[in-house]
């Protein structure tokens, strides 16, 4: 079903990325389109950001990668993917040809990597921006997560922006795994990054209770789901508090119009929705359609009037 948006302005960018919908898929939970494009026009929402692609196929970590939690899930996949180049040639047309608007997410393992994919990006026509995921382990620092470090964070950012140059709007996916999120963020926007995406799963494990031991075969995994909506809901308002200038694409446990609106509310100019589209592949859309009637029924005429409005004092908002 299409919304129909009359006289009401649902529209969102990112920096120079504009989108007739804030609504998007997130990276990692919908592959590149293809499974949920059975279920829902995907010209319809605000874009498909990708799972992240690496500059090599990989096949990601040994299983069991998934366990069901209280209020959410983890998952131990490991980017597993087809690598760089053969995404490029067949996912991103596929999508292109659909209507959709493409964000396209990489990791790497290194600086250099994230550059590789980088410049291979640069040459393809049509993607809207592109999510730089820097949650992954640097090895070429034990393994530390890069954007764990103000340093190795902007380290990457800079690596992307060098060769992109202001073609394609740079989005840096933060992990919530840190002691002051603010200070990872400012270090990529000061690096280079145009928008952040807040906040990637958070790291958990489960002990399988008849082996005794971790039950994912990576031992630690990505919480995701609705047990961490709360801690999305603080990144978001502590970054868009002390960077209100800066976009961001915000995600965490987001199942309804109504969590979308409370990440909204705390500073997300654009929201992407994961493990809820697991139990209803069409959870998107109608989240879509959900949020689009709680702005109306608050009384703003644009989600612009929205992004933010929590901060406002309650002078400000009367």
């Amino acid at each position: 079903m299409k919304i129909d948006y009359e006289g009401f302005d649902f529209s969102t960018s990112l920096a120079d990325a504009s989108f007739p919908s804030p609504i998007f898929t997130a990276s990692g939970c919908a592959s590149s389109g293809k499974e949920l494009a059975q279920f829902f026009d995907l010209s319809e929402i605000g874009a498909v950001v990708t799972k992240s692609v690496m500059n090599k196929p990989r096949h990601g970590r040994p299983t069991p990668r998934m366990a069901e939690t209280p209020s959410g899930m983890l998952n131990s996949i490991g980017l597993q993917g087809p690598g760089i180049d053969y995404f490029l040639a067949n996912d991103v047309p596929w999508l292109l040809n659909k209507g959709s608007r493409v964000i396209v997410s990489i990791a790497g393992e290194t600086i250099d990597e994230y550059s590789v994919l980088a410049r291979k990006i640069r040459a393809v026509q049509g993607i809207s921006a592109i999510e730089v995921n820097i949650s992954c382990p640097n090895v070429e620092n034990r393994g530390m997560v890069f954007a764990c470090q103000t340093d190795t964070a902007a380290r990457a950012i800079d690596g992307v922006r060098k060769i992109i140059g202001g073609e394609i709007p740079i989005i840096a996916k933060l992990t919530p795994d840190v002691t002051d999120i603010t200070s990872i963020a400012s270090s990529v926007v000061d690096a280079g990054a145009d928008a952040l995406a807040l906040i990637n799963t958070v790291l958990g494990m489960v002990i399988n209770l008849d082996t005794m031991r971790p039950h994912l075969g990576g031992k630690t995994g990505g919480l995701s789901g609705p047990a961490i909506r709360p801690v999305a809901v603080r990144a978001i308002y502590q970054v868009h508090s002390a960077m209100p200038q800066v976009p961001i694409l915000g995600m965490g446990g987001v199942a309804s119009g109504r969590d979308a609106l409370e990440l909204i509310l705390a500073g997300a100019s654009g929201i992407s929705v994961g493990t809820a589209s697991f139990g209803d592949p069409s959870a998107i859309p109608r989240i879509q359609r959900e949020l689009h009637s709680l702005l109306l029924a608050r009384g703003f005429k644009s989600l612009r009037e929205a992004v933010g409005y929590a901060h406002r004092s309650i002078e400000e908002g009367s």
